[in-house]
């Protein structure tokens, strides 16, 4: 019996002492005065509301979200990160109430997506900062699952903002517009030549696009580098597979 007892009491000291409030990130994340606490970034922080994270000096300030997950378990908070969220972004500027973060037209807000965070005309390129997670009634079929996908691409139509974000929206960035004046390299078995041409028409990194050369005026595919490079020949396919897969990073 004594056994027993010594057992019981050595669990019940072996147990934390409290258990972690569950809590969950706001569909709107913003800090009003660059300092970004607990409160901030999470409904239900209770009293570690007022604990500081991280100071913002920008327009907004995007946190490593292990990082923040480990803050709010030393402050007694307990967020699942269920969706696997990498980086939170935190803009400037008082969170929206759940009122005014929701159209009336919308019926319930409940799942978390990516949501442009101003509105952006086509060809401009997305920075971190112009997107934020929200809580909307729905999420577009092709929604991006981390803003990875999305950061260094280029907006292919006007985005409002507050709307959804669709990997549809974007396109690789254009390295070459047409009638650039380009280098155009030719590389096998250790021979590497380069002549001058002229686009026929743009391409993003890792396209094939039409090429004239200057001097014979023929015109030719070759696969697009980067600003104002190209190239032809066998082991332009290897850079235009390599090059497209940077430009999705």
């Amino acid at each position: 019996m004594r056994a027993l007892i010594l057992a019981a009491l050595l669990a019940s000291a072996a147990a934390p002492a409290f258990a972690a409030t569950s809590v969950t990130l706001r569909a709107d994340v913003a800090d009003a005065d660059g300092q970004v606490t607990l409160g901030d970034l999470f409904d239900g922080a209770g009293a570690a509301a007022s604990v500081p994270v991280a100071v913002r000096n920008g327009a907004s300030i995007v946190l490593d979200a292990g990082q923040v997950r480990m803050a709010a378990l030393r402050a007694g908070l307990d967020w699942d990160n269920a969706r696997g969220l990498r980086r939170i972004i935190v803009r400037g500027g008082a969170a929206a109430s759940p009122a005014s973060a929701v159209s009336a037209t919308t019926p319930k807000a409940g799942v978390e997506v990516l949501t442009w965070a101003r509105s952006m005309n086509a060809g401009e390129v997305v920075q971190a900062q112009d997107l934020v997670w929200a809580k909307l009634a729905g999420a577009p079929v092709d929604a991006p699952q981390d803003s990875d996908a999305l950061v260094g691409m280029e907006i292919r139509r006007p985005m409002r903002a507050g709307a959804a974000a669709a990997l549809r929206d974007v396109s690789a960035p254009v390295v070459i517009k047409q009638g650039d004046t380009i280098a155009v390299t030719y590389a096998a078995g250790g021979v590497s030549l380069t002549l001058q041409a002229k686009a026929m028409g743009a391409a993003a990194v890792g396209q094939v696009f039409a090429v004239q050369n200057t001097a014979s005026k023929k015109i030719i595919q070759a696969v697009a580098q980067g600003p104002g490079v190209a190239a032809v020949g066998p082991n332009a396919t290897a850079s235009r597979d390599s090059n497209l897969r940077f430009a999705a990073r």
